[in-house]
């Protein structure tokens, strides 16, 4: 069967990001959608965007946020901007939503590739993957061909064949006997430069990925966090993609 899976991650509770990657996803007609984590934190609709990805993703992983803003766990070692945030999102979610975040697995394989939110030696750490000797370290564990992951916001492609190597985001044919690491980039809030939201489409049967680029409403979701009364900080970085 030849599918065509688009992998989101880091939503980031950014609803119009969210709604302009879904509708450029079904217009390539795509056959999955998973979630590589972090559907809240940053953004003013964490509940609206758990509704979509709860009806939309095949298979959702759990991020940092989704993991802190459904467990009361302490915040004194997060960065103060977004420990106010989590701090804030918590008072957003339903019980329901809560014990959704809850349950999401750390990690899963799902149509012969894998996937996780930051690394998969010891995923519960969110350790963050910017270079070779770190992505080395990951394909240690690495049972799969393919695995997809996110946490940094930005797209990235290590390759082990045999020697890893770090790329920039490009179209991949994906080679027999080498093995990939590549972070999707963001949809919610992506930090390479570019405000646009980031995506990954995986074609099973032509072995192609490709990262896709979408321009959505920024201004609108400025808005909505500075009227949510989140910090402006966060806001203006949208525009920035940092």
């Amino acid at each position: 069967m030849d599918r065509k899976i688009a992998i989101l991650g880091d939503i980031h509770a950014n609803l119009e990001a969210l709604n302009a990657v879904v509708e450029d996803a079904r217009s390539r007609a795509v056959t999955d959608f998973v979630c590589v984590g972090d559907v809240v934190g940053y953004n003013a609709n964490p509940s609206e965007c758990i509704r979509i990805v709860r009806d939309l993703c095949n298979v959702t992983i759990r991020g940092n946020h989704d993991h802190y803003c459904s467990y009361d766990e302490n915040l004194d070692d997060f960065q103060p901007l977004a420990a106010s945030v989590i701090a804030w999102t918590r008072r957003q979610l339903s019980a329901d939503d809560v014990a959704w975040l809850r349950d999401l697995p750390l990690r899963k394989p799902f149509a012969g590739f894998t996937l996780v939110h930051s690394t998969l030696d010891v995923p519960e750490r969110w350790g963050y993957v910017f270079d070779t000797l770190s992505a080395e370290a990951n394909f240690s564990y690495q049972m799969t061909p393919l695995c997809f992951h996110g946490h940094t916001h930005v797209p990235m492609v290590y390759e082990k064949q045999p020697d890893v190597r770090r790329s920039e985001p490009y179209p991949i044919k994906l080679a027999f006997g080498a093995k990939y690491f590549i972070n999707v980039g963001s949809v919610g809030q992506p930090r390479d430069g570019n405000p646009d939201s980031s995506y990954v489409l995986y074609c099973t049967k032509s072995r192609t990925v490709d990262f896709i680029r979408i321009p959505y409403d920024v201004q609108t979701a400025m808005e909505k966090n500075i009227r949510a009364g989140l910090p402006e900080r966060l806001a203006y970085r949208l525009a920035q993609g940092r």
